[in-house]
């Protein structure tokens, strides 16, 4: 699969698909990467951080609208959907432009959906400019930041990206208290303009995402040797562009020196039309190589979701998929619906000291950074890891709504928390599964399938509660189809190793 060759950790002597020319990047592991991190970790403050907020402006939009509590909700889910929903979208995006160009126009957009949404006269105009453009341009700057922590790293791959993710749990504070501020001081409105141009610091984010192989030419679909733009005027710049050469030659050659003063004015008319063909000559080879690396990104592109290549020809990858689908709303739910969950129990007093949603994103950080750590040893699995966590997290949705006091849900947010740092793993999971080079098509699947539980699931719970008058059937069906998830995950491995048991059989029966 065609990756851009500003994102590929390795230099390249001659020909790209000759594997043996391969040298390992100087900066792999070390170096630009924890640059790498940095940039990547602003990128979670910024995006995931301010999504996770949200609730702050959700209150602000019910008393401007007077619409009701489902519609309006609608607003923060379709922006956290969208932003994980384009996934395979961006894909295309990085393929063709890059992962430093994808994240930049994610960004102006990103901003832009906010400043827009200072203006709105209704939910439904925040459907667009908040729920679709803005979380157009966040999966556009969220995608790229993921990938390229991964190409980074190597050695210490899950650990880079815990230490990245763990912005999510930063920006929820950070995000939270800056826009109750702003709300405070200067209204919903103008609290959304700044913040619109506070996101204009993902484009620094994407900025920082520096190509691997510095010396490559990444207007090059190919991969050769770069392109050293001389100046406008230089006599080898014209001869290099063939024709043009010849064109030159006349005026500038040793049998033309006698006359050059009588024929000044043809020389000069000779000079200007040589420098309008080099000029559009250069524009036409931009034109013809951005077509290119349109064209072929766009081929891989199609060629990685239904081609031959299709990545769902991995049949581990499907189940990845399955589990992916039904596994973040366990997360989400708890985060939307447990400030409701403490009035219920009546214990909004102790919750407003400490708030439970605090709880879980204080230990998330810690989750991410830990699990890294873990999975990096050597002696450690990180299949074993991430399962592990998965089993904790699921564990803990079943038993939350058996907790009606303040410490015992205090403890299973914790766990809740903690547990649902196996996040800072999904990349590394994902590479182990379909390989680097087909990293961002991959992820972006996977965090498409994020964000459609992540839309449907905190919607699904409040109808249930309007069903029940209850939270625990929502907590118990998220749990019991999150189960359903790692089955798939656990029992297609036993399926291929029964398979090749059979054709192994199979095979010596005919010998």
């Amino acid at each position: 699969m065609y990756t851009s060759h500003e994102d590929i950790g390795y230099d390249f002597e001659d020909d790209p698909k000759d594997k043996k020319t391969l040298k390992p990047h100087p900066d792999i592991d070390g170096g630009w990467a924890w640059v790498m991190v940095l940039s990547s970790f602003f990128v979670h403050i910024l995006i995931m951080g301010s999504q996770m907020a949200l609730g702050v402006l959700n209150v602000e939009w019910l008393e401007e609208f007077h619409q009701s509590r489902g519609l309006t909700a609608w607003v923060s889910s379709l922006s956290m959907g969208v932003t994980l929903i384009v996934g395979p979208f961006i894909g295309l995006f990085i393929n063709t432009c890059g992962c430093r160009r994808t994240a930049i126009i994610g960004g102006l957009l990103n901003s832009l959906g906010w400043v827009l949404s200072a203006y709105a006269a209704n939910v439904y105009y925040l459907f667009i400019t908040f729920g679709l453009a803005a979380g157009f341009g966040s999966g556009m700057a969220y995608l790229p930041a993921v990938v390229m922590v991964g190409r980074y790293f190597q050695k210490r791959r899950a650990l880079a990206q815990g230490l990245s993710t763990t912005g999510t749990g930063f920006g929820t504070f950070l995000m939270t208290v800056l826009l109750k501020y702003l709300c405070a001081e200067y209204g919903w409105r103008n609290a959304m303009f700044i913040q619109g141009a506070v996101s204009l610091n993902l484009c620094v984010c994407g900025a920082l995402m520096r190509p691997l192989s510095p010396g490559m030419d990444c207007d090059d679909p190919e991969g050769k040797a770069p392109h050293h733009v001389l100046p406008a005027h230089s006599t080898e710049s014209v001869r290099s562009s063939g024709h043009l050469g010849e064109a030159e030659e006349k005026p500038g050659g040793p049998n033309t020196e006698d006359n050059s003063l009588g024929d000044a004015p043809a020389q000069a008319c000779q000079e200007k039309a040589a420098h309008t063909d080099m000029c559009a000559f250069r524009l036409l080879k931009t034109v013809s190589q951005l077509t290119m690396r349109v064209r072929k990104g766009f081929r891989d592109w199609y060629s990685g979701y239904f081609g031959t290549a299709s990545l769902f020809t991995n049949r581990m990858f499907v189940a990845f998929i399955f589990w992916a689908l039904f596994a973040y709303s366990s997360f989400v739910i708890p985060f939307i619906h447990l400030p409701e969950i403490v009035n219920l129990y009546k214990l909004s007093e102790q919750n407003d000291v400490f708030p439970l949603t605090s709880i879980i994103a204080i230990v998330h950080i810690f989750g991410k950074v830990v699990l890294g750590v873990v999975a990096d040893l050597p002696c450690i699995s990180v299949w074993n890891v991430f399962l592990m966590a998965n089993f904790t997290l699921v564990l803990s949705i079943f038993i939350l709504p058996l907790m009606h006091t303040y410490a015992g849900l205090a403890v299973i947010c914790a766990l809740i928390g903690f547990s649902s740092g196996y996040f800072s793993l999904m990349p590394v999971v994902t590479e182990d599964l379909v390989g680097i080079e087909h990293l961002a098509n991959a992820y972006g699947i996977i965090i498409c399938a994020n964000g459609i539980s992540a839309l449907l699931g905190p919607p699904f719970a409040g109808w249930i509660f309007d069903i029940t008058q209850k939270y625990d059937f929502s907590f118990y069906i998220s749990g019991l189809l999150y189960m359903v998830g790692i089955l798939f995950l656990l029992i297609q491995p036993c399926i291929q190793i029964i398979e090749q048991s059979r054709k192994k059989y199979m095979d010596g029966a005919n010998v």
